[in-house]
Order: structure tokens, then sequence, then C-alpha cells
């Protein structure tokens, strides 16, 4: 029998919205199942994760994995870690980089499809699209602010994060006390969560 979960993303994966405003089109990528304990929510979807459908499939999902100390089948096992952008679909460029995600995507679809996951024990806010909806006036004035402020979140179980985009090395440089003390909590929380996740069989 069909969940309301699995149609949910059958709708999602057919959404056509903001088809007018995509330069690729619409190609809604993202991985959710009810039994998640983790909640990954970035930007959007770039042009090789347009191209391939797989979320994360980039230099900044190595290093997303590498934070979470995870392989790629882990990663990948819906069951276990869900995926949901801000915007499902890549929303173009702007300026030096790609555009923000699409609005819609937030409006129509993440009230219906966050309530259909009620095992989430954490949710990752990557970036700042990402923290500015789920941390509303809680949000510092910076990025860096944010994650720095870390610790008054995560007994609300959300942790902001730097996007590990490799545009971002220079922050990373300057700011060592991520790798230090953000890294080593994100691994040992995500750990005990996926020790008590169904493990994906073949």
């Amino acid at each position: 029998m069909t969940s309301r979960l699995d149609r949910l993303l059958g709708d999602i994966r057919a959404c056509t919205l903001c088809a007018a405003e995509l330069p690729l089109g619409p190609r809604p990528v993202l991985r959710a199942s009810r039994s998640a304990r983790l909640l990954v929510v970035g930007q959007a979807p770039g042009t090789r994760v347009h191209a391939s459908g797989i979320p994360w499939d980039d230099a900044s999902g190595r290093r997303l994995r590498d934070w979470l100390q995870v392989d790629a089948a882990t990663f990948y096992d819906e069951t276990r870690i869900a995926i949901v952008p801000m915007g499902f679909c890549y929303p173009g460029k702007k300026g030096g980089g790609d555009a923000p995600p699409r609005p819609e995507c937030r409006a129509t679809w993440h009230p219906r499809l966050l309530p259909l996951l009620p095992n989430i024990g954490l949710t990752l806010l990557i970036g700042q699209y990402a923290q500015a909806y789920f941390l509303g006036a809680q949000r510092k004035s910076s990025l860096t602010g944010t994650v720095a402020a870390w610790h008054e979140y995560i007994d609300d179980g959300l942790l902001p994060l730097p996007h590990p985009s490799p545009r971002n090395v220079g922050w990373f440089k300057a700011n060592p006390w991520f790798d230090d003390a953000v890294v080593p909590a994100l691994r040992e929380r995500v750990r005990k969560l996926l020790a008590q996740a169904p493990r994906k069989h073949p």
C-alpha cells in the first residue's frame, strides 16, 4: 500500500510549479523515508546534481560525508538519512554563483513533507537559506556567528553548518574552531542517531 509520504514524494518529483523560471527545466532532487533519523537541508542542486539526479553528487558532498564520517552507501540510504534541500531544482546562476533556491518549494512542499518525517533526531542546516527558514529570529547576524553558536541549537535537534563547497576553503582556514569543535560533536551525534536507524537491505 502506498503511504502518504510515498504519494507526496511522487507529487514533488512531478512538480512543475516554477518550470518557466528554471533554466534547465524542473528535476526535483530529494530523498526521504519515515524511518530516517538524520535530515540534511542544503540550498538547491547544482548543475552536476541536476544532471545525475543524485543529491550531493560532487566535491561538496564528499566533504559533507567526511564531516559526518559516513560512507556513500550510508549517506544515500534514505531509510537512515533524509535529504531535503530548500529548493529541489537547479535555480540557475546569479552573480558569481548559483541563484537562491526557488521559494515555491519551501512554501508549497516543506510544510507538507517535514511532518511526515517523525523520527528525525538531528537536522543539519547547511547554509544561510536553511538557517533562515528553520532558525528564524534565533539566527545570528552572520552565518559565521550562527555556526559558532551551534551549541545553542543542538539540544533542539538543529545544527547550523557552513556550506562544504570547495569555494569556502578560505572560511575553513579562517575558522579552525569549526573542525576542532563542531565536526567532532556532529560526528558523535550522527554516530548515535544512525545506530538507532534501520539499515537498508539489498
